[in-house]
């Protein structure tokens, strides 16, 4: 069941219904700020991965702010209809589809927008011409490389070459370049730390884009860097485009990253404090997730979040700190994503009132 509350524009924070997922707009406007700054007059340029946040009206302003290619990234067929019906011009899907509804489905968007999608395999890059040949449009598709995650992505050089070759030739497919995900294996806030991973993680991608040039072919774009290698990726020459997406809302887990502040939040408010010491509030992991553990409390220091159920999170709380039922708690998730799929809207506050509302329109798109 959709959830029906949506506060009115100047209704003060501390009387918005809670559980209640925020987005504070300074902060969010500071994070697309760092992002359109950095980018500015650089070779290289953002393409938001709209997973993180799901909503067309972030998309647009964050692409209106600058430094952008003009477009998002989306992980699912059904995220990249929501972001071109959305009014999104550019989608790229980072994921490989292979259904053939599916592919039919992306196909059918390149009539609207300008669709790109990952590609490992030489099968799949034949069913992704058919459709395509078929429906009379366009779709760039950009070989997926494996660089640690131990997930999609071609392995050696050699069959990069030769899915790029591959594409090249088919109709309905235009080949674009390599793209890879990478993740830091340990977070550092030390940004030496982040340049030599980086470069570790990200060689590969470029390896197969001189072997895929030496084959006679070009290559337009290399996407490649995320949230923690934006200022690593931003200046390697041969990068076109940043996968960013956690940036903008935030998470635990990139606290290793000062130059972007907490947006996304829930606040909650305290439902009983059954002993001294503990107290429990009307947040648990069905409005907050839990894929990275528990979330933490903003603000309210001796408060610390010790256990989660589906619908409350229960709180260690330390002598000499006083909470009461009825008081509100704003709690920072462990991880955004999976939090974002839970909710129907943002409501975007500043200044201590609701700004605006916008509706999770990717919300639950799983397809």
């Amino acid at each position: 069941m959709r959830d029906l509350y949506r506060p009115q524009p100047g209704t003060p924070v501390e009387e918005l219904d809670t559980p209640c997922l925020i987005l504070e707009m300074d902060a969010l406007d500071h994070n697309m700020g760092v992002m359109a700054d950095y980018y500015e007059g650089r070779h290289s340029k953002l393409r938001g991965h709209s997973k993180n946040h799901k909503t067309p009206a972030i998309a647009l302003r964050q692409i209106r702010r600058g430094g952008t290619v003009g477009g998002v990234c989306a992980a699912k067929v059904s995220e990249a209809e929501v972001m071109v019906y959305g009014g999104v011009p550019s989608v790229f899907v980072t994921s490989e589809v292979v259904d053939s509804a599916k592919i039919e489905r992306l196909c059918t968007l390149a009539r609207e927008a300008e669709i790109l999608v990952a590609c490992d395999t030489q099968e799949n890059a034949r069913d992704l011409s058919r459709a395509a040949a078929s429906l009379g449009v366009d779709v760039g598709v950009v070989i997926e490389q494996e660089t640690g995650l131990v997930r999609c992505g071609v392995q050696e050089t050699d069959a990069g070459v030769a899915l790029a070759r591959l594409i090249d030739s088919l109709p309905g497919l235009s080949f674009k370049g390599v793209m890879s995900h990478q993740m830091m294996a340990e977070p550092s806030s030390d940004r030496e730390d982040r340049v030599t991973e980086a470069h570790r993680l990200i060689q590969p991608v470029l390896d197969l884009r001189e072997a895929v040039i030496a084959a006679g072919l070009p290559v337009e774009i290399i996407s490649t860097g995320e949230t923690w290698s934006y200022d690593v990726a931003g200046d390697m020459p041969e990068v076109t485009e940043i996968q960013g997406g956690s940036y903008l809302v935030m998470e635990t887990g990139y606290e290793y990253m000062p130059d972007f502040h907490f947006a996304g939040k829930v606040i909650s408010t305290i439902i009983s404090t059954p002993r001294p010491g503990v107290a429990v509030a009307d947040a648990g992991a069905k409005a907050l997730g839990g894929l990275k553990g528990l979330p933490r409390v903003e603000g309210c220091a001796g408060v610390e979040a010790v256990n989660m159920d589906t619908d409350r999170t229960v709180f260690q709380v330390d002598e000499g700190v006083s909470l009461e039922v009825g008081d509100q708690l704003t709690l920072i998730p462990g991880q955004q994503d999976a939090m974002v799929s839970r909710w129907d809207r943002f409501i975007g506050v500043r200044n201590g009132v609701v700004e605006v509302v916008w509706d999770i329109q990717a919300r639950g798109c799983h397809n």
